[in-house]
């Protein structure tokens, strides 16, 4: 067997979420022209859309930030996105969907331009009409040109230890890359990266990349989201927030520190790997601060390894 080449360079990408459903069509569209807007001259690989789900299930403790219906990802694309051009990271919350609407959505896709990753249930109790598993195989069968995607979680491995052998049950099953929960326990994604990096290597296998994701933080509240959405923040860096007189830079340079020492990381041990920047918040200083940082790690990246 021949020896494996250097790893693909690494990939950036920026995550938003639809507007909400109840939001008007112009209101829609100018939100997706700002967008484009926002965007431009990043030099981004891909552009990713989230499809949100009511989490209570998951966690039942107040949710800092109202649980608010948002248009589904795939529509707000074909619909409003129409500026954008580059290709399309989809996130498709498997159980709100039947068989028949994932297939027929996922067979008109053009897999040059779009992409998915398929998301389970938040929790073992809730009710879903496709599970995870069916969704795998169906867009494998029905759409085996359509790049697929999973979720990898640092906090899981990091409790149970095992996160990694879900990773290599989702490759098996015909995810060709990860796009990990927002990133704040370095140590924990660094670990779960490890072990799934052994893993594949003592069985001759080619790890699929993990794409980091990174989110500013600029208040007690998106502090308290993110949390709540089960992101592990550490005591030092709750309490370097928390007491912050700009939160919102000091969590800047924690995202530029923990990107750094990702990449160093993964760089040296050949491990293929990417980031993807998002605000989580919808406060214009956090979003234009998640610009900013995409930014520069655009040109950390671009230092890093020289253009083709």
């Amino acid at each position: 067997m021949a020896p494996p080449g250097p790893p693909p360079r690494p990939l950036l990408l920026f995550a938003i979420t639809p507007p909400r459903r109840t939001t008007t069509p112009d209101d829609a569209q100018r939100i997706a022209d700002r967008t484009c807007e926002r965007l431009a001259g990043l030099g981004l690989d891909g552009l990713v859309l989230y499809d949100i789900d009511d989490e209570t299930d998951r966690n039942p403790d107040d949710r800092p930030f109202p649980y608010l219906p948002t248009l589904d990802p795939a529509e707000f694309r074909a619909r409003y996105l129409t500026g954008w051009d580059g290709p399309v990271v989809v996130y498709r919350s498997a159980g709100k969907y039947s068989a028949a609407e994932l297939s027929d959505w996922a067979t008109a896709q053009d897999p040059r331009r779009v992409s998915t990753v398929l998301v389970g249930a938040s929790s073992s109790d809730s009710a879903v009409r496709t599970t995870l598993p069916e969704a795998q195989r169906l867009c494998r069968e029905q759409a085996p040109d359509l790049p697929l995607g999973g979720v990898a979680i640092p906090e899981r491995h990091e409790s149970r230890g095992d996160e990694h052998r879900r990773m290599r049950r989702k490759q098996a099953s015909g995810v060709g890359f990860f796009v990990t929960q927002v990133v704040y326990d370095v140590g924990a994604a660094k670990s779960m990266v490890s072990d799934y990096h052994y893993a594949c290597r003592d069985r001759d296998e080619e790890p699929a990349p993990v794409i980091f994701t990174l989110s500013v933080c600029g208040s007690r509240k998106t502090l308290e989201f993110l949390e709540w959405l089960g992101v592990h923040v550490p005591r030092w860096m709750r309490n370097d927030l928390r007491h912050a007189g700009d939160p919102l830079a000091t969590s800047y340079d924690q995202c530029v520190a923990i990107a750094e020492d990702l990449a160093q990381f993964c760089t040296r041990h050949e491990i293929p790997y990417g980031f993807n920047v998002e605000s989580v918040s919808i406060r214009r200083a956090e979003i234009e601060a998640s610009v900013r940082l995409a930014a520069h790690l655009r040109d950390r990246i671009d230092a890093a390894v020289p253009a083709d």
